[in-house]
């Protein structure tokens, strides 16, 4: 499962050399600094396009659902045509801090029905080629999408309601300080999900940004069902860790935005 989910540098390398190179999409993002486009232009996988994910892989239009909703499958079709994918495309997601942006941009476009999305292991690091400057402005493509309600995609999703059924088999995905309530740097109320457990996306990492090997991965996991983060996005890392190792866990996408953001629902703190 592992190399449905990630491709190596090495791998891209091979696969841009080819026939029928894949469509690269450079998905910089960061909490603190979410608009990547000006390291991207500075420099990026030669080929690649930019894609934003405030912008382009979500929709905050959408009231009720956290601080990073799902996009349209409408929208996101007409974004991946201008980033160039096409029908039968093979597509390459990276970006350069902690696989957070790549991972939401595999679950979205995966979600979304596009069969073979993967991510770079180990990021824009990896990467030992060359690197192009600027930006690209491929021909538009024509790809369909196939799921228009990506809550209801070829991914799982969870709501509330069910993210609150899970106890232990709900993984937070988030820093252990804010696991715990000691702080909470965006969301108006400080603690976790009554029952999950923590395993911060981070810890599936290597010192590299790789993703750990298998083994270790589902050790870490142990029998996770859904995950949870912030705002949906670091917690698509954890969910393609368990697809590395076979399991096809659900996304809360809303997650802690969207569980705080309602009085009504209990929260806990500590350990």
């Amino acid at each position: 499962m592992r190399s449905e989910v990630l491709v190596t540098a090495s791998e891209l390398e091979q696969l841009i050399a080819g026939d029928a190179p894949p469509r690269i999409l450079d998905v910089r993002w960061q909490l603190t600094e979410p608009d990547g486009r000006a390291a991207y232009e500075a420099g990026h996988v030669p080929g690649a396009v930019y894609v934003s994910l405030d912008d382009e892989l979500t929709d905050h239009g959408v009231p009720d659902r956290g601080r990073h909703p799902l996009p349209s499958g409408d929208a996101l079709e007409v974004a991946a045509r201008r980033w160039g994918i096409r029908d039968g495309d093979a597509v390459v997601v990276y970006d350069d801090w902690n696989r957070a942006g790549s991972a939401r941009a595999w679950w979205v476009l995966t979600a979304a029905g596009l069969a073979d999305v993967r991510i770079l292991d180990g990021g824009l690091a990896a990467w030992t080629g060359a690197l192009e400057t600027g930006a690209a402005h491929p021909e538009a493509g024509d790809v369909t999408v196939t799921h228009h309600d990506l809550y209801a995609g070829a991914l799982p999703t969870l709501s509330a309601d069910d993210a609150a059924t899970l106890g232990s088999r709900l993984t937070d995905a988030r820093a252990p300080e804010r696991f715990r309530g000691e702080v909470e740097p965006v969301d108006p109320v400080a603690g976790h999900i009554p029952g999950a457990v923590n395993v911060p996306s981070t810890s599936l990492l290597d010192g590299a940004g790789a993703f750990r090997p298998t083994d270790e991965l589902a050790e870490a996991l142990g029998d996770t069902a859904g995950a949870y983060c912030g705002s949906g996005v670091t917690a698509a890392v954890a969910v393609a860790a368990l697809a590395v190792v076979g399991v096809d866990a659900a996304l809360f996408p809303g997650s802690w935005s969207q569980w705080s953001g309602d009085p009504s629902r209990p929260v806990a703190t500590g350990g």
